[in-house]
Protein backbone atom coordinates (compact mmCIF):
# COMPACT_ATOMS: atom_id res chain seq x y z
CA UNK A 1 0.00 0.00 0.00
CA UNK A 2 1.36 3.34 -1.19
CA UNK A 3 0.80 5.71 1.37
CA UNK A 4 1.15 9.77 0.58
CA UNK A 5 0.16 11.36 4.02
CA UNK A 6 3.33 13.96 4.81
CA UNK A 7 1.43 16.91 3.74
CA UNK A 8 -2.21 17.02 2.02
CA UNK A 9 -2.59 14.48 -0.53
CA UNK A 10 -4.63 14.78 -3.69
CA UNK A 11 -6.19 12.32 -6.22
CA UNK A 12 -6.97 14.10 -9.15
CA UNK A 13 -9.07 11.78 -11.48
CA UNK A 14 -8.39 12.81 -15.20
CA UNK A 15 -6.13 15.38 -17.25
CA UNK A 16 -8.25 17.18 -19.26
CA UNK A 17 -9.10 20.82 -19.27
CA UNK A 18 -10.41 20.07 -15.65
CA UNK A 19 -8.14 17.63 -13.91
CA UNK A 20 -4.91 19.71 -15.28
CA UNK A 21 -6.73 22.94 -13.35
CA UNK A 22 -7.73 21.17 -10.56
CA UNK A 23 -4.12 19.83 -10.16
CA UNK A 24 -2.24 23.40 -10.71
CA UNK A 25 -5.02 24.52 -7.92
CA UNK A 26 -3.84 21.62 -5.38
CA UNK A 27 -0.10 22.05 -5.86
CA UNK A 28 -0.34 25.81 -5.16
CA UNK A 29 -2.25 25.24 -1.88
CA UNK A 30 0.45 23.11 -0.82
CA UNK A 31 -0.37 19.46 -1.51
CA UNK A 32 1.12 16.41 -2.87
CA UNK A 33 -0.69 15.73 -6.00
CA UNK A 34 -1.35 12.38 -7.68
CA UNK A 35 -3.18 12.53 -11.45
CA UNK A 36 -4.24 9.43 -12.57
CA UNK A 37 -5.28 9.73 -16.38
CA UNK A 38 -6.02 6.38 -18.33
CA UNK A 39 -5.21 7.76 -21.58
CA UNK A 40 -1.70 7.85 -22.53
CA UNK A 41 -1.40 11.70 -22.91
CA UNK A 42 -2.56 14.73 -21.23
CA UNK A 43 -6.28 16.43 -22.90
CA UNK A 44 -8.93 14.52 -22.01
CA UNK A 45 -11.92 15.03 -24.44
CA UNK A 46 -9.01 17.24 -27.00
CA UNK A 47 -7.27 13.70 -27.68
CA UNK A 48 -8.48 12.44 -31.37
CA UNK A 49 -8.11 8.77 -31.28
CA UNK A 50 -9.05 7.15 -34.52
CA UNK A 51 -10.13 3.99 -32.03
CA UNK A 52 -13.85 3.34 -30.98
CA UNK A 53 -15.01 0.97 -28.89
CA UNK A 54 -12.04 -0.44 -26.37
CA UNK A 55 -8.34 0.25 -26.23
CA UNK A 56 -5.55 -2.10 -26.38
CA UNK A 57 -6.03 -2.48 -22.51
CA UNK A 58 -10.10 -3.16 -22.80
CA UNK A 59 -11.08 -0.53 -21.57
CA UNK A 60 -14.22 1.86 -23.16
CA UNK A 61 -12.38 4.66 -25.50
CA UNK A 62 -13.34 8.38 -23.61
CA UNK A 63 -12.41 10.00 -27.03
CA UNK A 64 -15.74 11.60 -29.14
CA UNK A 65 -13.49 13.81 -31.19
CA UNK A 66 -13.74 13.59 -34.95
CA UNK A 67 -10.90 14.59 -37.47
CA UNK A 68 -10.86 18.49 -38.48
CA UNK A 69 -13.04 19.87 -35.56
CA UNK A 70 -12.66 23.13 -34.36
CA UNK A 71 -13.70 24.73 -31.62
CA UNK A 72 -17.16 25.82 -31.03
CA UNK A 73 -16.54 29.04 -28.91
CA UNK A 74 -13.23 31.80 -29.52
CA UNK A 75 -10.29 30.86 -27.70
CA UNK A 76 -10.61 34.25 -26.16
CA UNK A 77 -12.60 32.03 -23.72
CA UNK A 78 -11.38 29.09 -23.31
CA UNK A 79 -8.36 29.13 -22.08
CA UNK A 80 -7.93 29.64 -17.91
CA UNK A 81 -8.29 32.97 -16.04
CA UNK A 82 -5.12 33.91 -15.72
CA UNK A 83 -3.38 31.49 -18.83
CA UNK A 84 -4.68 32.67 -21.94
CA UNK A 85 -4.68 30.47 -25.36
CA UNK A 86 -2.11 32.52 -26.77
CA UNK A 87 -2.74 34.93 -29.54
CA UNK A 88 -3.46 33.85 -33.38
CA UNK A 89 -5.11 34.64 -36.40
CA UNK A 90 -8.28 32.77 -36.05
CA UNK A 91 -10.57 32.79 -32.82
CA UNK A 92 -11.65 29.62 -33.45
CA UNK A 93 -9.18 26.56 -33.40
CA UNK A 94 -8.02 23.48 -34.10
CA UNK A 95 -8.18 20.25 -31.51
CA UNK A 96 -4.57 20.41 -32.05
CA UNK A 97 -3.90 23.95 -31.18
CA UNK A 98 -6.13 23.35 -27.94
CA UNK A 99 -3.92 20.17 -26.92
CA UNK A 100 -0.17 22.38 -27.39
CA UNK A 101 -2.26 25.06 -25.34
CA UNK A 102 -2.87 22.10 -22.10
CA UNK A 103 0.70 20.77 -22.71
CA UNK A 104 2.78 24.62 -22.23
CA UNK A 105 -0.13 24.83 -18.95
CA UNK A 106 1.38 21.77 -17.36
CA UNK A 107 4.41 22.24 -18.26
CA UNK A 108 4.09 26.50 -16.84
CA UNK A 109 2.86 24.68 -13.93
CA UNK A 110 5.06 21.51 -13.42
CA UNK A 111 2.12 19.30 -13.01
CA UNK A 112 3.47 16.93 -16.33
CA UNK A 113 5.47 15.11 -13.33
CA UNK A 114 2.60 14.45 -11.03
CA UNK A 115 0.53 12.41 -13.91
CA UNK A 116 0.38 8.59 -14.09
CA UNK A 117 -0.37 7.75 -17.88
CA UNK A 118 -2.38 4.38 -18.72
CA UNK A 119 -3.60 4.70 -14.85
CA UNK A 120 -7.02 3.70 -14.83
CA UNK A 121 -9.23 4.67 -11.70
CA UNK A 122 -11.13 1.18 -10.57
CA UNK A 123 -12.42 1.88 -7.24
CA UNK A 124 -12.53 4.90 -4.64
CA UNK A 125 -13.73 4.33 -1.25
CA UNK A 126 -13.82 6.37 2.20
CA UNK A 127 -10.68 4.66 4.48
CA UNK A 128 -12.47 2.52 7.57
CA UNK A 129 -11.81 5.48 9.40
CA UNK A 130 -13.92 7.57 6.89
CA UNK A 131 -10.77 10.17 6.94
CA UNK A 132 -9.41 9.85 3.79
CA UNK A 133 -9.42 7.99 0.26
CA UNK A 134 -8.73 4.38 -0.65
CA UNK A 135 -7.76 4.40 -4.51
CA UNK A 136 -7.60 1.07 -6.29
CA UNK A 137 -5.99 1.89 -9.53
CA UNK A 138 -4.99 -0.55 -12.74
CA UNK A 139 -1.56 0.23 -13.85
CA UNK A 140 -2.02 -0.67 -17.28
CA UNK A 141 1.00 -1.18 -19.03
CA UNK A 142 2.15 -3.20 -16.24
CA UNK A 143 -1.38 -5.01 -15.72
CA UNK A 144 -1.05 -4.57 -11.87
CA UNK A 145 -3.59 -3.27 -9.25
CA UNK A 146 -2.34 -0.27 -6.69
CA UNK A 147 -3.77 0.72 -3.96
CA UNK A 148 -3.24 4.19 -2.86
CA UNK A 149 -4.59 6.33 0.50
CA UNK A 150 -5.70 10.14 0.05
CA UNK A 151 -6.62 12.90 2.15
CA UNK A 152 -8.88 14.69 -0.95
CA UNK A 153 -10.32 13.27 -4.15
CA UNK A 154 -11.25 15.44 -7.41
CA UNK A 155 -13.58 13.65 -9.89
CA UNK A 156 -12.45 15.38 -13.35
CA UNK A 157 -13.42 12.30 -15.31
CA UNK A 158 -15.34 14.38 -18.30
CA UNK A 159 -18.92 13.89 -19.49
CA UNK A 160 -18.59 13.48 -23.16
CA UNK A 161 -17.47 9.63 -22.97
CA UNK A 162 -20.55 7.15 -22.27
CA UNK A 163 -23.05 7.55 -25.18
CA UNK A 164 -27.04 8.21 -23.91
CA UNK A 165 -28.81 6.02 -25.84
CA UNK A 166 -32.76 6.75 -26.63
CA UNK A 167 -34.66 3.70 -27.31
CA UNK A 168 -37.47 4.05 -29.44
CA UNK A 169 -39.87 0.96 -30.77
CA UNK A 170 -38.46 -0.58 -33.97
CA UNK A 171 -34.13 0.34 -33.16
CA UNK A 172 -34.32 -4.22 -33.50
CA UNK A 173 -35.92 -3.47 -36.85
CA UNK A 174 -34.32 -0.81 -38.72
CA UNK A 175 -32.21 -2.53 -41.33
CA UNK A 176 -29.30 0.64 -41.71
CA UNK A 177 -26.86 1.79 -39.65
CA UNK A 178 -27.18 3.16 -36.14
CA UNK A 179 -24.84 4.99 -34.42
CA UNK A 180 -23.98 8.01 -31.74
CA UNK A 181 -22.31 10.75 -32.00
CA UNK A 182 -19.44 9.37 -29.74
CA UNK A 183 -18.35 6.96 -32.93
CA UNK A 184 -18.47 9.99 -35.40
CA UNK A 185 -14.64 10.30 -36.84
CA UNK A 186 -15.28 11.72 -40.45
CA UNK A 187 -17.71 12.43 -42.65
CA UNK A 188 -15.32 10.11 -44.96
CA UNK A 189 -18.15 7.15 -44.84
CA UNK A 190 -21.22 9.23 -45.46
CA UNK A 191 -20.34 9.59 -49.16
CA UNK A 192 -23.51 8.64 -50.98
CA UNK A 193 -25.82 8.26 -47.71
CA UNK A 194 -29.23 9.05 -46.60
CA UNK A 195 -29.00 10.15 -43.01
CA UNK A 196 -31.07 11.13 -40.12
CA UNK A 197 -29.40 13.02 -37.05
CA UNK A 198 -31.40 12.87 -34.17
CA UNK A 199 -30.75 15.61 -31.61
CA UNK A 200 -29.59 19.56 -32.24
CA UNK A 201 -27.27 20.64 -29.33
CA UNK A 202 -24.24 21.74 -29.89
CA UNK A 203 -22.55 18.22 -31.50
CA UNK A 204 -26.00 17.22 -33.04
CA UNK A 205 -26.21 20.40 -35.53
CA UNK A 206 -22.30 20.46 -36.27
CA UNK A 207 -22.68 16.78 -36.94
CA UNK A 208 -25.28 17.47 -39.23
CA UNK A 209 -23.53 20.23 -41.16
CA UNK A 210 -20.25 18.14 -41.12
CA UNK A 211 -21.87 15.09 -42.81
CA UNK A 212 -23.88 17.16 -44.99
CA UNK A 213 -20.71 17.90 -47.19
CA UNK A 214 -20.85 14.44 -48.33
CA UNK A 215 -24.38 12.77 -47.63
CA UNK A 216 -27.08 12.73 -50.59
CA UNK A 217 -29.63 14.37 -47.91
CA UNK A 218 -29.57 15.30 -44.08
CA UNK A 219 -32.59 15.40 -41.59
CA UNK A 220 -32.14 17.16 -38.18
CA UNK A 221 -34.47 16.08 -35.65
CA UNK A 222 -35.14 18.12 -33.12
CA UNK A 223 -37.88 19.54 -29.88
CA UNK A 224 -36.63 22.66 -29.99
CA UNK A 225 -39.60 25.25 -28.98
CA UNK A 226 -38.05 27.61 -31.41
CA UNK A 227 -36.10 25.72 -34.04
CA UNK A 228 -32.56 26.47 -35.12
CA UNK A 229 -31.88 30.20 -36.99
CA UNK A 230 -28.95 28.93 -38.48
CA UNK A 231 -29.64 28.55 -42.59
CA UNK A 232 -28.31 25.06 -43.52
CA UNK A 233 -27.23 23.66 -46.44
CA UNK A 234 -29.22 22.74 -49.16
CA UNK A 235 -29.44 18.75 -48.45
CA UNK A 236 -30.73 19.15 -44.85
CA UNK A 237 -33.96 19.52 -43.63
CA UNK A 238 -35.23 19.38 -40.24
CA UNK A 239 -37.95 17.63 -38.48
CA UNK A 240 -40.08 16.59 -35.42
CA UNK A 241 -39.52 13.77 -32.73
CA UNK A 242 -39.16 10.57 -34.46
CA UNK A 243 -42.28 8.34 -32.93
CA UNK A 244 -40.60 4.80 -33.87
CA UNK A 245 -38.19 3.00 -36.72
CA UNK A 246 -39.27 0.98 -38.81
CA UNK A 247 -37.52 -1.18 -41.49
CA UNK A 248 -36.38 1.26 -43.88
CA UNK A 249 -36.69 4.46 -41.64
CA UNK A 250 -38.84 6.75 -39.47
CA UNK A 251 -42.32 7.80 -38.38
CA UNK A 252 -42.10 11.46 -36.92
CA UNK A 253 -44.53 13.18 -34.84
CA UNK A 254 -46.32 14.98 -37.54
CA UNK A 255 -46.95 11.67 -38.80
CA UNK A 256 -44.77 11.88 -42.08
CA UNK A 257 -42.20 9.25 -42.06
CA UNK A 258 -39.20 9.04 -44.28
CA UNK A 259 -36.07 6.45 -45.64
CA UNK A 260 -32.34 6.48 -44.40
CA UNK A 261 -29.41 4.21 -44.97
CA UNK A 262 -27.85 5.67 -41.24
CA UNK A 263 -29.35 7.64 -38.58
CA UNK A 264 -26.91 8.91 -35.62
CA UNK A 265 -27.99 9.26 -32.73
CA UNK A 266 -26.78 12.81 -31.25
CA UNK A 267 -28.29 12.44 -27.82
CA UNK A 268 -25.65 13.35 -25.19
CA UNK A 269 -24.01 11.57 -22.72
CA UNK A 270 -24.73 9.91 -19.29
CA UNK A 271 -22.58 11.01 -16.30
CA UNK A 272 -20.96 8.08 -15.05
CA UNK A 273 -18.67 7.38 -12.66
CA UNK A 274 -17.71 3.53 -12.38
CA UNK A 275 -15.25 3.93 -9.92
CA UNK A 276 -17.14 5.49 -7.08
CA UNK A 277 -18.22 2.51 -4.04
CA UNK A 278 -21.47 3.29 -3.21
CA UNK A 279 -20.10 4.15 0.10
CA UNK A 280 -19.40 6.99 -1.25
CA UNK A 281 -22.38 8.09 -1.18
CA UNK A 282 -23.09 9.72 -4.79
CA UNK A 283 -25.97 8.80 -6.88
CA UNK A 284 -26.61 9.92 -10.19
CA UNK A 285 -30.29 9.53 -11.62
CA UNK A 286 -30.68 11.01 -15.30
CA UNK A 287 -27.62 12.85 -15.01
CA UNK A 288 -28.78 14.50 -11.76
CA UNK A 289 -25.56 13.88 -9.55
CA UNK A 290 -26.14 14.58 -5.77
CA UNK A 291 -26.07 15.30 -3.16
CA UNK A 292 -23.91 18.08 -4.28
CA UNK A 293 -23.03 21.53 -2.81
CA UNK A 294 -22.87 23.86 -5.24
CA UNK A 295 -22.73 21.38 -7.78
CA UNK A 296 -18.88 20.16 -6.99
CA UNK A 297 -18.25 19.31 -3.36
CA UNK A 298 -20.00 15.90 -2.04
CA UNK A 299 -22.34 17.10 1.01
CA UNK A 300 -21.80 13.79 2.54
CA UNK A 301 -18.01 13.51 1.96
CA UNK A 302 -16.90 16.52 1.71
CA UNK A 303 -13.33 15.72 1.12
CA UNK A 304 -14.72 14.56 -2.43
CA UNK A 305 -15.57 17.20 -5.26
CA UNK A 306 -16.29 17.09 -8.99
CA UNK A 307 -15.13 19.58 -11.30
CA UNK A 308 -17.04 20.22 -14.61
CA UNK A 309 -20.48 18.81 -14.12
CA UNK A 310 -22.35 22.15 -15.48
CA UNK A 311 -22.83 22.38 -18.57
CA UNK A 312 -23.79 25.18 -21.32
CA UNK A 313 -20.99 27.21 -19.63
CA UNK A 314 -17.68 28.86 -20.40
CA UNK A 315 -15.93 25.23 -19.71
CA UNK A 316 -12.12 26.15 -18.77
CA UNK A 317 -13.07 29.35 -16.73
CA UNK A 318 -15.78 27.64 -14.58
CA UNK A 319 -13.79 24.44 -14.19
CA UNK A 320 -10.90 26.92 -13.07
CA UNK A 321 -13.21 28.85 -10.98
CA UNK A 322 -14.76 25.42 -9.26
CA UNK A 323 -11.03 24.18 -8.46
CA UNK A 324 -10.23 27.51 -7.19
CA UNK A 325 -13.86 27.58 -4.82
CA UNK A 326 -13.01 23.56 -3.47
CA UNK A 327 -8.98 24.38 -2.54
CA UNK A 328 -9.96 27.61 -0.69
CA UNK A 329 -12.42 24.73 1.65
CA UNK A 330 -9.87 21.88 1.38
CA UNK A 331 -6.44 23.73 2.25
CA UNK A 332 -8.60 25.44 5.20
CA UNK A 333 -8.85 28.94 3.98
CA UNK A 334 -12.47 29.15 4.86
CA UNK A 335 -14.38 26.69 7.07
CA UNK A 336 -17.17 24.79 4.81
CA UNK A 337 -20.84 24.83 5.87
CA UNK A 338 -21.98 22.46 7.91
CA UNK A 339 -23.71 19.21 6.48
CA UNK A 340 -27.14 20.67 7.14
CA UNK A 341 -26.51 24.26 5.75
CA UNK A 342 -25.31 22.43 2.49
CA UNK A 343 -28.34 20.32 2.42
CA UNK A 344 -30.93 23.61 2.51
CA UNK A 345 -28.68 25.65 0.29
CA UNK A 346 -28.43 22.82 -2.80
CA UNK A 347 -32.54 22.10 -1.65
CA UNK A 348 -33.63 25.72 -1.94
CA UNK A 349 -31.13 25.84 -5.66
CA UNK A 350 -32.54 22.78 -6.56
CA UNK A 351 -36.45 23.98 -6.01
CA UNK A 352 -36.00 27.15 -7.40
CA UNK A 353 -34.84 25.02 -10.52
CA UNK A 354 -37.95 22.70 -11.22
CA UNK A 355 -39.70 25.90 -10.57
CA UNK A 356 -38.20 27.03 -13.70
CA UNK A 357 -39.59 24.12 -15.13
CA UNK A 358 -36.03 22.18 -15.24
CA UNK A 359 -36.13 18.30 -15.93
CA UNK A 360 -33.16 15.96 -13.60
CA UNK A 361 -31.63 15.99 -16.83
CA UNK A 362 -31.32 19.71 -16.60
CA UNK A 363 -30.11 19.46 -12.89
CA UNK A 364 -26.61 21.08 -13.78
CA UNK A 365 -27.60 22.86 -16.87
CA UNK A 366 -26.53 26.92 -16.47
CA UNK A 367 -27.09 28.73 -19.81
CA UNK A 368 -28.73 31.91 -18.59
CA UNK A 369 -28.16 30.95 -14.68
CA UNK A 370 -24.31 30.99 -15.86
CA UNK A 371 -23.32 34.27 -14.55
CA UNK A 372 -25.37 34.03 -11.43
CA UNK A 373 -23.31 30.67 -10.62
CA UNK A 374 -19.98 32.20 -11.73
CA UNK A 375 -20.62 35.21 -8.58
CA UNK A 376 -22.07 33.13 -6.45
CA UNK A 377 -19.04 30.50 -6.42
CA UNK A 378 -17.00 33.67 -6.50
CA UNK A 379 -19.11 35.01 -3.38
CA UNK A 380 -18.89 32.01 -1.26
CA UNK A 381 -15.38 30.93 -1.08
CA UNK A 382 -13.81 34.73 -0.96
CA UNK A 383 -11.96 33.78 -4.43
CA UNK A 384 -11.05 36.14 -7.74
CA UNK A 385 -14.64 36.06 -9.77
CA UNK A 386 -15.02 35.10 -13.69
CA UNK A 387 -13.79 38.91 -15.54
CA UNK A 388 -17.26 40.63 -17.02
CA UNK A 389 -15.48 40.46 -20.87
CA UNK A 390 -15.73 36.45 -20.65
CA UNK A 391 -19.14 36.60 -19.47
CA UNK A 392 -20.05 38.73 -22.63
CA UNK A 393 -18.25 37.24 -24.97
CA UNK A 394 -19.74 33.59 -24.26
CA UNK A 395 -23.51 35.04 -24.85
CA UNK A 396 -22.40 36.67 -28.08
CA UNK A 397 -20.42 33.95 -29.20
CA UNK A 398 -23.28 31.75 -28.63
CA UNK A 399 -25.90 33.62 -30.09
CA UNK A 400 -23.88 33.75 -33.23
CA UNK A 401 -23.06 29.86 -32.91
CA UNK A 402 -27.06 29.51 -33.29
CA UNK A 403 -27.71 32.06 -35.72
CA UNK A 404 -24.90 30.83 -38.15
CA UNK A 405 -23.13 27.86 -38.10
CA UNK A 406 -22.38 27.92 -41.77
CA UNK A 407 -20.00 30.98 -40.75
CA UNK A 408 -19.68 32.19 -37.37
CA UNK A 409 -16.35 30.48 -37.05
CA UNK A 410 -14.65 32.91 -39.51
CA UNK A 411 -15.79 36.01 -36.66
CA UNK A 412 -12.59 37.15 -35.12
CA UNK A 413 -12.17 38.81 -31.02
CA UNK A 414 -10.21 40.35 -29.31
CA UNK A 415 -10.42 40.92 -25.82
CA UNK A 416 -9.46 44.92 -24.68
CA UNK A 417 -9.35 44.58 -21.27
CA UNK A 418 -11.55 42.96 -17.71
CA UNK A 419 -14.84 44.53 -19.41
CA UNK A 420 -14.17 45.05 -22.97
CA UNK A 421 -13.51 42.86 -26.79
CA UNK A 422 -13.96 44.14 -29.80
CA UNK A 423 -15.16 41.96 -32.88
CA UNK A 424 -12.20 42.19 -35.56
CA UNK A 425 -13.93 41.27 -38.66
Amino acid sequence: MVNEKTKQSYCVIGAGTAGLCAARHALQAGGSVTVFEMGKQLGGTWVFNDETGKNEYGIDVHSSMYKGLKTNLPKEIMGYPDFPIPEQESSYIPAEDMLNFFQQFAESFGILEHIRFSHYVVRVKPTIDEQGWEVIVRDCPNDRLVTYTFDYVLVCNGHYHTPNLPRYPGMNVFRGKQMHSHDYRSNEPFEGETVLVIGAGPSGMDMAYEISKKAVRVTLSHHLKDKPQTVFPSNVTLKPDVLRLTETGVLYADGTSEDFSVICYSTGYKYTFPFLSVDCGITVEDNYVQPLYKHCINIRYPSMAFIGLPFYVCAAQMMDLQARFCLKFFSGGKALPTREQMTADTAAEMEERWKRGLKKRQAHMMGPVEDRYYDDLAQTADIEPIKPVIKKLHKISAMRYSEDLVNFRSDKFRIVDDETFVKIN
